[in-house]
């Protein structure tokens, strides 16, 4: 029995094709208010509202001599809406307004315009970042006590301090500075942020990052680094004892 045989066609140079439309990156708008373009920000926001960071934002955040009233009224929700555009995807201050897009506004309340949100951000000093800190290590406690972000802690958990180069555009970029970075095995001297990081694992748990804060230059000063370590590792409490989990409490000779 003889097969039939099939022309194959021979694939030559492509040809150009002309695109009718020219996309731009502000000509894709999600404005459709029936439709929720982050409908995962739901339970996330829940937990977040369930373990206490509203509470803790309104109790430790304060801006006690403001250069714009408006500026430091109802801190907790403007910092609140900050987080969900960031758990969103949000990497600046214009991308926030996604919490607002389409029908967003009927899932959460006290949502609040980039604008406003910058104007809250430009009040921020050095101490309002340590209010911040102090926020973080409570809700991370609370977190601890709701879910177990950190199994077999009790038993062995691994604590990283690294510092980062993130880069950023601009000359007034606020905090920046030079710094030596690696890409394709090339050093090279790059402008960016220069923030030291702090993690803990376990065997069982991926890194979680307990503490983060901006260094004034591309060296740690001596000390800082300990300092660091103390005030990041207290979120690991643990539910009985309230001390860090597997490493040394406030009281030990390092801190």
């Amino acid at each position: 029995m003889e097969l039939p045989h099939f022309n194959l066609p021979t694939f030559g140079k492509a040809l150009p094709v002309q695109v009718s439309h020219n996309f731009m990156a502000a000509s894709a708008v999600f404005d459709d208010e029936h439709l929720v373009s982050c409908a995962g920000l739901v339970p996330v926001m829940t937990l977040a509202t369930q373990t206490g960071l509203p509470v803790l934002l309104a109790e430790k955040v304060h801006i006690a001599e403001p250069r714009i009233k408006s500026g430091s009224a109802n801190p907790a929700p403007k910092l609140t809406t900050v987080i969900a555009g960031m758990c969103a995807g949000a990497d600046c201050i214009d991308d926030v307004d996604v919490v607002r897009s389409g029908g967003m506004t009927t899932l959460f309340e006290g949502v609040y315009a980039p604008s406003t949100i910058g104007t809250l951000l430009r009040e921020f000093t050095f101490g309002h970042a340590r209010q911040l800190e102090s926020v973080l290590r409570q809700h991370l406690a609370g977190l601890c006590e709701r879910v177990p972000l950190l199994p077999g802690a009790k038993q062995r958990a691994f604590v990283d301090i690294d510092s980062l180069l993130r880069p950023v555009y601009g000359h007034a970029k606020q905090g920046a500075s030079y710094g030596h970075t690696k890409i394709a095995g090339r050093q090279i001297l790059r402008k960016g942020l220069s923030p030291l990081i702090t993690t803990i694992s376990t065997e069982h748990a991926a890194p979680m990052i307990t503490g983060a804060r901006l260094r004034a230059g591309p060296r740690v000063p001596p000390g800082s680094a300990v300092r660091f370590w103390c005030v990041a590792t207290r979120p690991t409490a643990t539910v009985s004892s309230r001390r860090p989990a597997g490493v040394p409490g406030p009281g030990s000779r390092w801190c």
